[in-house]
């Protein structure tokens, strides 16, 4: 099985957090996300918008797209819950990573830490701050209370939230009036498959 990777990208990140829980190995072949005018033709074919991660099965089918290949690979073991509620909780976190949370933290991090285009930074910073924050409130609002965000035991919905909330700082937030995203990182941390973004 092989997964075309990225360092530095939580999405990517996410899919070896997992990979990792469930102990299936996997080899790995760098995609520059910095780099913006690589047509990464090697892809082609196997992901429409030619973007890291994308995982080439044993038998050769590809899949795209990180939350997918989470979907893929946890359903049926302990990642996925049982309980059908439970299970559309998991997704209802998964679509808010994709469309509230990854757009304003994921896209600040990248700008501020990794783009090397500081004015591009500077130019988007406010909104996305705003945006970021917005975010962490909703997450810090579904974790109260709570352990993990779908069920009674980590979730996929844990792994996807969980690559970029905790590399917030890279994109200039603060977590310290976050109490509930800070106690569930470190329980996320403490898993005994955990592995570091690198």
């Amino acid at each position: 099985m092989l997964l075309y990777n990225s360092r530095i990208s939580g999405n990517c990140y996410k899919v070896r957090l997992l990979l990792a829980e469930l102990g299936i190995p996997y080899e790995t072949r760098d995609v520059d996300v910095v780099d913006r005018t690589d047509p990464r033709d090697f892809l082609d074919g196997l992901n429409p918008v030619r973007r890291a991660p994308t995982l080439v099965l044993d038998d050769g089918r590809p899949l795209a797209e990180s939350n997918a290949i989470l979907w893929y690979f946890g359903e049926g073991t302990r990642f996925v819950p049982e309980d059908r509620y439970d299970r559309a909780k998991a997704l209802q976190w998964m679509f808010f990573e994709q469309y509230e949370h990854e757009p304003a933290i994921a896209v600040a991090r990248f700008l501020k830490t990794y783009s090397g285009k500081p004015e591009w930074w500077e130019a988007q910073r406010e909104q996305l701050t705003k945006r970021g924050y917005k975010a962490l409130d909703a997450l810090e609002q579904g974790l109260r209370g709570r352990d993990w965000l779908a069920g009674d035991s980590m979730t996929i919905a844990d792994i996807a939230l969980y690559a970029y909330t905790h590399a917030a700082d890279e994109g200039g937030f603060s977590l310290d009036e976050y109490p509930a995203i800070r106690a569930w990182l470190d329980r996320v941390a403490a898993q005994p498959g955990h592995v570091e973004i690198s």
